[in-house]
């Protein structure tokens, strides 16, 4: 079974975090090539660094193993976040009263592709 386009994709499912502040961080490794992808958010510091990083790891892992991908050529194709799960939790207040709290998740995609080497044909 072959992949189209040569996309790989890797999904992290539960990311203890919100979906903006992923956001931030999936839209500064769009289009980049996956070593420097994986370099920058080695030293951003921000905590969702951490799990994106292991994703876009996750994700040359599959194109390497499962597809033999070459990945000296692989980029960062599209990088996304969407809403997960939403654990609620109550904080007490004053006069018995409750304050909800939400902690959301996210679920981060990061979708990786080959830049084929231009050959020139004669």
């Amino acid at each position: 079974m072959m992949q189209k386009n040569n996309l790989v994709r890797a999904i992290n499912k539960n990311v203890r975090s919100g979906t903006r502040k992923a956001n931030l961080l999936l839209n500064f490794i769009k289009g980049k090539k996956v070593d420097v992808a994986i370099r920058d958010l080695e030293f951003t510091r921000k905590r969702v660094a951490q799990d994106i990083k292991k994703t876009v790891q996750s994700a040359l892992s599959n194109a390497e193993n499962n597809y033999q991908y070459d990945i000296d050529n692989l980029y960062v194709k599209e990088a996304y976040v969407g809403k997960s799960i939403v654990m609620k939790r109550f904080r007490p207040r004053a006069k018995g009263r409750a304050a909800p709290i939400k902690k959301p998740f996210s679920r981060i995609t990061v979708i990786l592709e080959e830049k084929k080497q231009i050959k020139d044909k004669k």
